[in-house]
């Protein structure tokens, strides 16, 4: 199988396949809500953990200790970007007229953001592909888990706003197809280690973020005791600890 064939594969993986979540939810919100409930821990510990054991270490290889600058730089760029869709995504107001204006406007930001985060995570997992195959089959999959919960609310905010099923699952394809595009525009820099150094501590910064601050504070949302949202959390951190234990990826 060729490196090239082998990194489709992967972004394949992380990105349609990720739709998973949304389509449960365009048919079955039932299961929806049950799957999004417990992929947020879980994907939490998946984030975090691949952030330390994975992405950081293998940077610091390339380009030292200014992987922790650059992964502080990318971890408060996400902060200042999510803020500025936050508004967006989730304005209120009283009125329903007025509810219906607000999700209108947060389209265009839910499909932007949809699309720029899909095309990180493609830079992600071929950075750590390119470094070693075992951490970009990693990066993949903690990709693919935390597009999940993320799928599963985008698809809920363009429902609301009334599209209509194909067209969201039309839409957030061709995002989701960004992630390839991401993998692959990354193979042309694959012979300058300070590139790839560099982008592996944008994505672990990102990741962090994710992990500790987007999904990490609503871990107990939707479970009765935050004793039983650990569960997922804690199996989502042994899950890829294990991983990294089976996979070989160290550079």
């Amino acid at each position: 199988m060729t490196q090239v064939f082998q990194l489709f594969l992967l972004a394949l993986l992380a990105s349609l396949i990720a739709l998973v979540g949304g389509v449960v939810f365009l048919f079955n919100q039932r299961w929806s809500r049950s799957l999004e409930r417990n992929a947020v821990p879980f994907a939490a510990g998946v984030l975090i953990t691949i952030s330390l054991l994975g992405l950081l270490p293998e940077s610091m290889e390339l380009i030292g200790t200014r992987t922790l600058w650059v992964a502080a730089a990318a971890f408060a760029a996400t902060f200042v970007f999510e803020r500025l869709a936050f508004e967006i995504h989730h304005h209120t107001h009283k009125h329903s007229s007025q509810r219906a204006v607000a999700r209108q406007a947060a389209v265009p930001m839910v499909l932007i953001g949809d699309t720029i985060h899909n095309f990180v995570d493609g830079v992600a997992i071929s950075g750590a592909f390119l470094v070693n195959p075992g951490l970009g089959l990693l990066t993949a999959v903690s990709t693919f888990l935390h597009e999940v919960p993320h799928e599963i609310g985008d698809f809920g905010i363009l429902l609301k706003a009334g599209w209509k099923r194909a067209d969201i699952l039309l839409a957030n394809a061709l995002s989701a197809s960004t992630t390839i595009l991401g993998a692959f525009a990354l193979l042309v820099f694959a012979d300058d280690p300070q590139l790839i150094g560099t982008l592996l501590a944008v994505s672990a910064g990102i990741f962090l973020y994710l992990g500790s601050i987007d999904f990490l504070p609503h871990a107990a949302d939707g479970f009765s005791s935050k004793a039983q949202a650990a569960v997922p959390l804690l199996i989502g951190v042994l899950v890829m600890a294990a991983a990294f234990v089976v996979v070989p990826h160290a550079g």
